[in-house]
């Protein structure tokens, strides 16, 4: 079986939509730490780790799109300096 020419999966995917989703995740986050924070004699352990797990999924979409960034302005690069030679 041959595969689509973009995978098995289909649909598009903007940069706009991941800066967006970013931001509602961050914010997300922030709400649960004021909240925590705020109501701190409701603050169990498990609602501490999971903010935790929250936090760390925050930094590493961040990563992820800065790397992303990174490798456009990398292939951008390569591309003008091609051209000057």
């Amino acid at each position: 079986m041959v595969s689509p020419p973009h995978g098995p999966w289909k649909g598009s995917l903007s940069f706009t939509d991941v800066i967006t989703n970013y931001i509602a995740l961050q914010a997300d986050t922030v709400k649960a730490v004021k909240e925590l924070a705020e109501n701190q004699s409701t603050a169990t352990p498990g609602k501490f780790l999971l903010l935790q797990f929250q936090m760390s999924q925050v930094t590493q979409v961040g990563d992820s799109i800065s790397n992303l960034i990174m490798q456009v302005n990398s292939v951008i690069k390569n591309a003008v300096s091609n051209l000057r030679q």
